[in-house]
């Protein structure tokens, strides 16, 4: 996969800086003549030894081979992993996991309620995995409103009293164990009329048949959930003999029917036997040995739901807990009893069991299932049907014309514009709906991914190592991938590209390890979302101010470029705007640079030349700028009413609350002033012929070159240090707005002070850089899965194999969707005036269609509930 960042090598091999790049062969050509002509004696089976000419011409520097080693390797790499073959695998690679899981599910089981009750794994001491699926972790007031006036009943022995106790900790966390032993143990909350009993039942008996046979009879007294299992003592009374497990198993086949009569309108739960710890046990427990424990499980699982023909009262088995049980019943202070992490695994499997279906949390996914799509969903699917037909018929009747070349899209996120060297031929009349086409199967995986029952899905895990050795690696390969510069200005185009890149990917694995949850790895990922904007405000104001384009057409290219993804994604997958928060804040903060570049007096830096009053202008418009952001950031309650006004609150809401926007609008509310004032002072400096940009050249002179790259590193480790010094993320948010700006400002200088680091960047963070808002959006829903809130499980019971397989798919969706939108902001949006104009009108009446149609499936959903 990381040979992708490589395509466009052979332009790079052709042209390069002022004194050009050469390709592998010449550098070879010219650094060991003797050996080319060895390797063509050699391939007309002629070898030759090694002359001394060639040991002085070729050996005198081990640097030089070094190099030529390199060149190979690298150039070899690239030959024969091209992205258009990396797509193409990645397409095969979909089909046969889609078709795998699609069998594996229909003919091997695909019920997450069985994953979940089954097997698991831990991750870590407390966190327990369940095999393919995610577990919620329940707080009191979930567990209250899933349980609300319901009846939960435990039945059996001491172990499971400690399961009934660890289970009404979640619904109360102030209960705790009280000694009572032997009798029934009732629970109440008023607040919500939930009952949890517990019944001492030691034994599967006669009378443990005719309580469950009363509730049978009366519906009255009927709990809706039973989780029962019991056999320690029936093994410690009759000292593990044969008869005791063959009266078990009649037992057993006695309370069958009654117990598949209560699951017909409830949930029953037959919790199998834990393993002891047998070195540990007392004397009068020395019977209940890990064998007799397997019999017995045995016995309920081949007796009990022997109604095979009603498929819907099956009484359902708890094992998962067993199976953690296995990893830490050595911990057990009796040898019986488990140890309280464990029993909590339990209570928690039994409350997703439960809830999950009623509360639809979106991190449980076992137990949970999927709604069907709705209206705008069916209808985007038409569209992509629609489209795919339209491109069949007309390939059908011979329009085969295709574009040479698909233009590099621009740098929407930071202003810039990369322009091709030659003029982009037209699209033909099906390659929109090829595009739109491809979009659809893009889009296809995407819902198979986080909204379909196909894939697997796992929750996050942090360990320092989850984060940190990847993130080793990858700049590893940063720096394998090292090139020369063509442009040794400050902040030049491939520099930023590779700033964004590795932010991207660093960002990328703080969401998948799940770094967020230690405070100091969440603290820089903050000021790397901060770069993203200082680069949106340094690139957008660069490009107003250098060339004055204020044009409609200007803006809705990037309007296009920044929205097209998720706005699609919206539809398809059913999330509001907000959800996708890196995009809305984007698009509003350019909206902003636009309108206060845009007003009167329009200030470019060709009037500024006639005249250094305006420079005192543009000065006066970012302080204006700054006393808005001010303004907002200190009058919540006007900022909420202005954004809760329909239909602005429809891009701004998330859950019905713009506490989100409001979160993320104010946490890094002056990183855009911040680039825009940069990109103002760098430019005036670079008029002014204050800064010294030539290769190797230091920025500034040697003594101020050195007192900034000083400072800079004293920041960057005085920053690091208050990062770990963190109580938490709410004092630390607090302070971030107004100590980002200097993190970034450090970065900066420490990148480009030095002569020799602005002459060189990494191709391989470069290439991710020119994707990163697709890598950006693309993560929620086919690398991560559960709208982020866990991992997409391609390859089960290989995490690792996983993680490479999915990151190569995800990697080449990206890039493919890139060049979609690239393509169709060619024809969505028209050059001339007045078609773009009606194209805008058509587009605000779709959009006021579908945001009514949304207004209207809430209401409609509201009222049935």
């Amino acid at each position: 996969m990381f040979a992708l960042t490589m395509e466009g090598e052979k332009q790079m091999q052709v042209s390069g800086p002022a004194a050009g790049l050469r390709t592998s062969s010449e550098i070879a050509h010219q650094l060991c003549p003797t050996q080319q002509r060895q390797t063509a004696d050699a391939s007309r089976g002629c070898p030759q030894p090694p002359t001394t000419s060639y040991l002085s011409a070729c050996c005198h520097g081990g640097a030089k081979m070094a190099v030529l080693a390199y060149s190979l390797g690298k150039r070899e790499i690239n030959q024969y992993f091209c992205i258009k073959n990396a797509k193409i695998l990645s397409l095969a690679a979909v089909i046969l996991l889609t078709v795998f899981h699609t069998v594996s599910r229909y003919y091997g089981g695909g019920d997450t309620c069985e994953w979940l009750l089954s097997s698991g794994r831990f991750l870590g001491e407390n966190v327990w995995q369940p095999y393919g699926c995610m577990m919620h972790r329940y707080k009191s007031i979930e567990a209250k409103t899933c349980l609300a006036e319901k009846r939960v009943a435990f039945i059996g022995d001491s172990r499971i009293r400690q399961l009934f106790y660890s289970y009404i900790q979640i619904i109360d966390p102030t209960q705790r164990e009280n000694g009572r032993k032997h009798e029934n143990i009732p629970f109440e909350d008023r607040s919500s009329s939930v009952n949890v009993d517990f019944l001492w039942f030691a034994e599967v008996n006669n009378s443990l048949k005719e309580r469950l046979m009363s509730w049978t009879e009366d519906p009255s007294v009927k709990p809706d959930v039973v989780i029962i299992g019991a056999a320690t003592w029936s093994i410690k009374l009759r000292s593990g003999s044969s008869e005791a497990l063959q009266q078990y198993r009649a037992n057993l086949t006695a309370i069958s029917l009654p117990l598949e009569q209560l699951a017909e309108d409830g949930e029953v739960y037959w919790v199998l036997q834990d393993p002891v710890h047998e070195e540990v046990l007392s004397d009068n427990r020395k019977m209940i040995t890990n064998e007799q424990l397997e019999l017995y499980n045995e016995a309920a699982l081949g007796t009990l739901n022997s109604n095979k023909k009603n498929a819907k009262a099956r009484v359902r088995f708890l094992g998962a807990s067993r199976q953690a049980a296995m990893e830490t019943i050595a911990q057990s202070a009796d040898g019986l009893h488990l140890p309280e992490n464990t029993r909590n695994v339990g209570a928690m499997i039994l409350m997703n069991a439960v809830c999950n279906k009623v509360l639809r949390p979106i991190d449980g996914s076992c137990c949970q299932s999927l709604p069907a799509p709705n209206l705008l969903q069916k209808l985007t699917g038409c569209v992509f049907l629609g489209s795919a037909l339209v491109f069949l018929v007309l390939h059908a009747l011979g329009h085969n014309r295709h574009w040479k070349s698909r233009p590099t899209p621009p740098d929407v996120e930071s202003g810039e514009e990369k322009k091709p060297a030659t003029a982009a031929p037209p699209l033909s009349h099906k390659a929109p709906f090829q595009a739109v086409c491809k979009m659809g199967i893009i889009m296809a995986y995407f819902y198979l991914c986080d909204r379909a029952d196909i894939f697997m899905k796992e929750q996050k895990f942090y360990t320092h190592s989850t984060f940190f050795i990847p993130l080793i690696y990858i700049f590893v390969l940063g720096i394998f991938y090292s090139e020369n510069s063509k442009e040794t200005k400050l902040l030049n185009r491939e520099q930023t590209d590779e700033w964004k890149g590795w932010m991207q990917l660093v960002i990328l694995i703080y969401h998948i390890s799940g770094a967020s949850a230690f405070i100091p790895v969440y603290m820089h990922v903050r000021v790397l979302v901060a770069a993203y904007l200082f680069q949106t405000g340094y690139g957008h104001f660069s490009f107003f101010w250098l060339k004055g384009d204020f044009g409609l057409y200007r803006v809705c290219q990037v309007l296009f470029r920044l929205n097209f993804l998720v706005i699609v994604l919206c539809l398809v997958m059913d999330r509001p705007y907000q959800f996708y928060y890196f995009v809305p804040l984007v698009t509003f903060w350019f909206v902003i640079i636009y309108a206060t570049m845009a007003m009167w007096p329009q200030i470019l830096q060709k009037k500024a030349n006639g005249s250094g009053m305006w420079h005192i202008g543009i000065l006066v418009k970012l302080l204006g700028l700054l006393l808005f952001i001010c303004f907002f950031a200190y009058s919540q309650g006007l900022f909420e009413n202005i954004f809760s006004v329909w239909p602005v609150s429809k891009l701004f809401e998330l859950n019905g609350s713009i506490h989100e926007w409001w979160f993320r609008w104010k946490l890094d509310r002056f990183a855009i002033i911040h680039g825009m004032l940069f990109s103002f002072v760098y430019l005036v400096l670079q008029k002014c012929q204050v800064l010294s940009e030539g290769k190797g050249e230091p920025l500034f002179s040697t003594r101020i070159s050195n007192i900034l790259l000083i400072i800079s590193v004293v920041s960057f480790m005085t920053y690091s240090i208050w990062a770990s010094s963190c109580k938490n993320k709410t004092e630390c948010n607090e302070m971030h707005p107004y100590i980002s700006g200097l993190q970034i400002l450090a970065f900066i200088l420490i990148r480009n002070i030095p002569g020799y680091a602005r002459s060189l960047y990494s191709s391989f963070f470069a290439w991710f850089g020119k994707i990163s808002l697709e890598l950006f959006i693309c993560q929620y829903h086919i690398w991560l899965a559960a709208d982020t809130k866990g991992i997409l499980v391609l390859i089960p019971g290989n995490p690792s194999l996983n993680i490479i397989l999915s990151t190569f798919i995800f990697v080449c969706v990206a890039h493919e969707i890139s060049l979609i939108t690239n393509d169709l902001a060619q024809v969505a949006i028209p050059k001339d005036g007045g078609a773009l104009l009606k194209r805008l009108l058509a587009a605000g009446v779709l959009t006021l269609a579908l945001l009514l149609m949304s207004k209207s499936a809430e209401g409609n959903h509201g009222e049935g509930h």
